[in-house]
C-alpha cells in the first residue's frame, strides 16, 4: 500500500489531502510534516491522518513525498532529511524553484515539478506539471494522479513551459479579480447599487466560465452567438478591441513570464 508524506501542512497541502481522500486514498497512507503542533493537531482532526514533527523519520516509510513548503526554506528542509528520499518520488509544490536546483539540494532523483493555482484550494486547480528523466511510467501517474486530487492537470514536455502556464494559470486567477473588480466598479458607476454590481459580476463570471468549460465550441464562437451586429454587446466588444484588449493582455502575460524566468534563473 503506497504511502505519501507532505513536508509542510499549509493550506495547498490541505487542499491535495483532501482531495486524495475525496478519491479513496486511505488517511492511514498519508503522513503529514509540519512543526506546528497545533496544525498537525488540525489535521489529523480534520482527516484522521498520521503526523510527524522530524522530516526524516515522517519521509522513511513514504513511496512519494510531496514538497509543500515556501520556497526560501527548502534548502533547510533538504539538510535535515539528507539521504533519506533515496528511491523516492519527490513531487515538488514550491513556485518557481526549477529542477536543477531541487536536484542540487536533493541529490539525483526521481523529481516532479508543479505549478498549481490558488483555486486548488477549492479543488478547481489548474496545475502544469513536468518530470525530470528519473521519473518512471509509474511514478509519473502517481504524480498526475496526486496533482489531480484538486484539479485538472497539464503534463508537459519542457520544463521551461512551467513559466509559460505561470503567466496563464498560475497568475491567471488575479486577472479574472482585476476584470472584476473593474466591472464592479463600472456598474456602480452605471447607477447599480455595489452589492447588486457585485452579485451580478460574480454570477456573470461563474456562468460563464461554466459555459465555456461544458460547451463544445471554442471560446470564441459563444462570444460572436451573443454579440448581435449593432446590438449591446457588439457595442461593448468593438469599445475593448479598439483600446487595445488582445495586445494588453497579451503584454501582460509575457511580462509575467519573463518575470517568472528572471526569478527561475535567480534560484
Amino acid at each position: 500500500m503506497e504511502t505519501i508524506a507532505f513536508i509542510g501542512g499549509g493550506n495547498m497541502a490541505s487542499a491535495i489531502l483532501g482531495g486524495l481522500i475525496a478519491q479513496g486514498m486511505a488517511p492511514a497512507q498519508i503522513i503529514v510534516i509540519d512543526p506546528g503542533a497545533d496544525q498537525r493537531a488540525h489535521l489529523q482532526a480534520t482527516y484522521g491522518l498520521r503526523t510527524a514533527d522530524d522530516v526524516t523519520a515522517g519521509c522513511a516509510e513514504a513511496d512519494t513525498v510531496v514538497l509543500a513548503v515556501k520556497p526560501q526554506v527548502i534548502a533547510e528542509v533538504a539538510e535535515r532529511v539528507a539521504g533519506a528520499l533515496k528511491g523516492k518520488l519527490l513531487v515538488s509544490i514550491a513556485a518557481g524553484v526549477p529542477i536543477a536546483r531541487l536536484e542540487a539540494l536533493f541529490g539525483p532523483m526521481a523529481i516532479v515539478r508543479t505549478m498549481p493555482n490558488t483555486p486548488a484550494l477549492l479543488g478547481l486547480g489548474a496545475t502544469g506539471m513536468f518530470a525530470n528523466d528519473c521519473v518512471d511510467a509509474a511514478q509519473r501517474a502517481r504524480a498526475k494522479t496526486i496533482v489531480e486530487a484538486f484539479g485538472l492537470c497539464v503534463d508537459l514536455p519542457r520544463e521551461d513551459l512551467l513559466d509559460a502556464v505561470t503567466a496563464v494559470s498560475g497568475s491567471g486567477p488575479a486577472y479574472f479579480y482585476l476584470l472584476i473588480e473593474e466591472m464592479i466598479r463600472a456598474g456602480a458607476s452605471l447607477g447599480l447599487t455595489r452589492e447588486d454590481a457585485t452579485m451580478l459580476t460574480l454570477q456573470t463570471a461563474l456562468g460563464a466560465a461554466s459555459m465555456a468549460a461544458q460547451a463544445d465550441v471554442p471560446p470564441e464562437d459563444l462570444r460572436r452567438r451573443v454579440t448581435s451586429p449593432n446590438g449591446t454587446t457588439h457595442a461593448a466588444i468593438t469599445s475593448m478591441q479598439n483600446d487595445g484588449f488582445a495586445d494588453m493582455v497579451s503584454r501582460a502575460m509575457t511580462a509575467c513570464r519573463d518575470r517568472a524566468v528572471e526569478l527561475g534563473r535567480a534560484e
